[in-house]
């Protein structure tokens, strides 16, 4: 017991229709990395909320530092030392980075605020994580990797002696990993334990000592990373073969469905001058650095961001004035974010289903027809894999990727000529991956385009057909996957820095 700073035992948890947690263990080193993995659904998240005192625990014992503790709420559980960084950041984005890190225990002079006390002491972290951002930056400006960084830091700043991770590469490129990796190996140097989320598979070999494997609620196994091997996390995640992990391209490219010209963001610093063209059945990837604007291109193509240039779809000029309009000519978007600009967090799974398709519902009375709509709501269901009690329960009770299914099922009802997707397989497990990948090609063997950002290297190399490569908001160069290397890649990303 003495070599362990968590012990969690037999802990279970269960909500109306689901049994979230069944007796799970866990058992986390002192000064170690703990990989925590198993599909969306598994109870990963569950049992982290329950050490942490956002949920409670119906059944189990939690010993920390050798004596048994149950938190009541976070703030309990951040005064004795255990802190989480969550995968969907929930922080104040109107407000200075140093507010977002001292919010609640601001140092104080008198009655008043310490500001410089506030500034330096956020400096004197960043320096020992090497971040290199101001302390009053507002956390609006910054990139959803520089906003995981602050997260991190904010964890480091409660002196914690065991922090959770969920998901925190999720939105993260190469480099940026790397740095995060060595943040990680500077506070396990100073004796802190983390608890690594991921579904990424090669994380886990760099920067963990065990891993826990869990599997609908409950405890699967335990061992040291260097005697088990990628495959066989995969089986005990899965509880099958998965030796595939993408499947076969069986799209085939035609002529250009959707032309793209001299695409220029209004609002600078953005894109500039961004030129392509997209196939009927083609996957599209877009590559680059954080920074890069692979996120502005989709979002000026769909309207959310103003832009000129020249849109084309089928021979035809678009003029969009906002998103209803390229969702009415057959432009379909799937957010990064998926908590601020995905979900409908109060609305249950039948209604962030097909709220995007809600005019093909109304009938000639005016009135809607619950029957297509439950109908479309169980094709998403089943179609998608969801893990859920039922159709009415609220998706901001589902895991991260299973909101994620939901949303994906959602825009392939309105049934487009062109999906964009930033970032789809963001906090998804390897089994999910597959099954969104499969929809993927699928609708892009219907004769449709499919165009995909995405930071993991693997992913794009093994699903795309082409990969369009951004530099600093400009067009670095378009390869095709099967003759590229993520070197080309790479060396394109910097460009234009």
């Amino acid at each position: 017991m003495k070599d362990y700073l968590l012990e969690m035992s037999e802990v279970s948890k269960e909500f109306p229709g689901v049994k979230a947690l069944d007796g799970v263990n866990l058992k986390v080193r002192k000064g170690s990395i703990h990989a925590l993995m198993g599909e969306n659904g598994a109870g990963k998240s569950t049992l982290m909320k329950c050490l942490f005192g956002i949920y409670h625990m119906d059944n189990g014992f939690i010993h920390f530092e050798g004596n048994e503790v149950n938190f009541t709420s976070s703030k309990h559980a951040l005064d004795n030392g255990v802190s989480m960084v969550h995968q969907e950041l929930n922080q104040v984005r109107s407000t200075r980075i140093m507010d977002n890190i001292w919010l609640g225990r601001f140092p104080k002079k008198g009655l008043f605020i310490d500001e410089e006390k506030m500034y330096n002491d956020t400096l004197e972290i960043f320096k020992d994580l090497d971040i290199k951002l101001d302390p009053k930056t507002k956390v609006s400006d910054l990139q959803v990797s520089e906003c995981q960084m602050v997260e991190i830091a904010k964890a480091v700043s409660y002196n914690s002696k065991l922090i959770v991770m969920d998901e925190p590469t999720s939105s993260l490129t190469e480099k940026e990993v790397g740095h995060l990796f060595k943040i990680i190996r500077s506070i396990k140097s100073k004796g802190v334990s983390v608890i690594y989320i991921s579904h990424k598979m090669e994380e886990i070999g760099q920067i963990c000592d065990e891993v826990t494997i869990m599997r609908d609620g409950k405890w699967i196994a335990t061992k040291f990373v260097k005697d088990i091997s990628t495959d066989e996390i995969i089986s005990l995640m899965v509880g099958r073969d998965l030796s595939n992990r993408f499947p076969p391209k069986t799209n085939v490219p035609k002529d250009v469905i959707l032309k793209v010209d001299n695409l220029t963001a209004v609002y600078q610093p953005s894109i500039n001058g961004v030129s392509f063209e997209l196939k009927k059945g083609e996957i599209l990837g877009i590559a680059g650095l954080v920074g890069a604007k692979r996120t502005d291109v989709i979002e000026s193509i769909f309207a959310e961001r103003q832009a000129t240039g020249t849109i084309t779809l089928h021979g035809k000029v678009m003029k969009f004035k906002s998103p209803k309009d390229a969702i009415k000519n057959g432009f379909a978007l799937v957010t990064e974010e998926r908590r601020a600009t995905g979900i409908f967090p109060n609305q249950d799974i039948y209604f962030n289903s097909t709220i995007a398709n809600i005019d093909r519902y109304v009938t000639f009375a005016s009135i809607l027809d619950e029957t297509k709509i439950e109908k479309d709501t169980n094709w998403v269901v089943d179609s998608m894999s969801v893990k859920t009690p039922s159709n009415k329960t609220r998706i901001v009770s589902l895991s991260g990727g299973n909101q994620q299914k939901v949303i994906i099922g959602r825009w392939l009802l309105t049934e487009p000529e062109v999906l964009l997707l930033d970032e789809p397989t963001r906090g998804i497990d390897v089994g999910a991956k597959f099954d969104i990948y499969k929809l993927m090609i699928e609708l892009a063997e219907k004769d449709k385009g499919v165009i995909m950002v995405s930071s993991e290297m693997p992913e794009l190399l093994g699903i795309t057909d082409r990969i369009m490569v951004m530099s600093n908001g400009r067009l670095a160069g378009i390869v095709n996957t099967k003759e590229t290397t993520q070197e080309e890649i790479l060396r394109l990303s910097s460009k234009y820095l």
